[in-house]
């Protein structure tokens, strides 16, 4: 299990300590997340003639909404993935089939080779009796 972490950070220009199991890094980037995001609400006049605590509602209502645009995101993300292995599970099936009947033709076609090298002999075996016969035939008449 991970041990928890306690480090200072500054946003918007104070000083706070974080704590959390995820680590250094990541509570910088929360911090750093939540700089950035106060300084583009500063970038508005009105957001700036606003008292504090409308000032925190609206901070917070940004945030949400990067949140909410986010998860839409990672789930049409994941929709997408599941639509994708669906597509690759079907497609492998679609090849097992495939070879499945791709062998079945092969042992067709060895079979109907089996079956042309028969008849092959036995058309060989007809006009040898056929010759046998004639010179038979031919024997009695001279």
């Amino acid at each position: 299990m991970a041990q928890k972490v306690d480090i200072p950070v500054v946003i918007n220009g104070k000083v706070y300590t974080l704590s959390g199991y995820e680590g250094e890094e990541y509570l910088q980037n929360v911090a750093t997340y939540i700089n950035g995001k106060i300084s583009e609400c500063k970038t508005s006049e009105q957001y700036r003639r606003m008292n504090v605590e409308y000032q925190g509602v609206l901070l917070a209502l940004n945030i949400a909404d990067d949140y909410f645009k986010a998860k839409a995101r990672a789930d049409e993300v994941a929709h997408e993935d599941s639509e994708k292995e669906q597509q690759v599970y079907d497609l492998r099936h679609e090849v097992i089939e495939a070879q499945i009947k791709h062998e079945a033709a092969l042992k067709m076609v060895e079979e109907y080779k089996e079956q042309v090298n028969a008849l092959q002999r036995k058309i060989v075996q007809l006009e040898a009796e056929i010759n046998r016969s004639e010179t038979k035939n031919g024997r009695k008449e001279g």
